[in-house]
């Protein structure tokens, strides 16, 4: 199957309908990769009737080249780094440390700007659906699979929209389950995968994820004295 979704919304419906196996499940949570993943996620935790929140991650560009990753870092203070860009290029500790310190501080304002003071969520034990909007490197989610793990889940599921076949592959030897709706061949890039790809705002994001914390609650059953 080789289809486009229409925009990220209908990518999360349609994920939703193939993570059924978690729908209310008392120790399952969604964890969105901000920003596109938000979206998606957002779709899948209302279908689940799971709770939503972001697990952030950034990536380390190579200076003068920022589209290039030479590693990530994410929450939790994990640094994966990608040798078979740091070797041949001859990069150093000290520029990685630059770089890394600059994407520190925007990681911690995001977890400020979209968590609103809540606390990150325990995952402790328990199962969490990580979500993006698609994955071509994979290289964003390796990061937040390896940060995750040493928060000691009881399972990760990795479940994106799209794929490139390889990519898909490869992060099912990191996390426990994944699950990639459609994985094109050839596969080139996320957005061509959508009829609608804009960016994703930090509005968008936080309305979001304020959104599901209302429905959430409004679900949990009344506690009596």
């Amino acid at each position: 199957m080789s289809r486009r979704f229409e925009d990220r919304a209908e990518a999360g419906r349609m994920l939703a309908a193939m993570l059924s196996a978690y729908a209310s499940r008392p120790d399952a949570i969604v964890l969105a990769l901000p920003r596109g993943g938000v979206p998606v996620g957002f779709e899948v935790a209302v279908a689940l009737g799971l709770p939503l929140d972001v697990f952030l991650v950034r990536k380390l560009g190579v200076p003068g080249h920022e589209e290039l990753a030479m590693g990530a870092i994410a929450t939790g203070g994990v640094r994966v780094l990608n040798d078979d860009v740091v070797t041949p290029l001859g990069i150093g500790a000290g520029t990685i440390d630059r770089v890394a310190a600059s994407e520190q501080q925007e990681l911690e304002r995001r977890e400020i700007a979209y968590r609103d003071g809540r606390p990150r969520p325990e995952v402790l034990g328990r199962t969490v659906i990580l979500v993006d909007d698609g994955l071509a490197t994979g290289s964003t989610m390796l990061v937040a699979i390896r940060a995750l793990r040493m928060q000691q889940p009881a399972r990760i599921v990795v479940a994106v929209p799209t794929a490139a076949p390889s990519v898909c592959g490869e992060l099912g030897h990191e996390a426990d389950e994944i699950i990639c709706a459609i994985t094109p061949e050839p596969f080139y890039a996320v957005g061509l995968w959508y009829d609608d790809f804009s960016e994703t705002t930090d509005d968008e994001v936080r309305t979001l994820l304020q959104t599901a914390l209302r429905r959430s609650t409004a679900s949990e059953p009344e506690v009596r004295a």
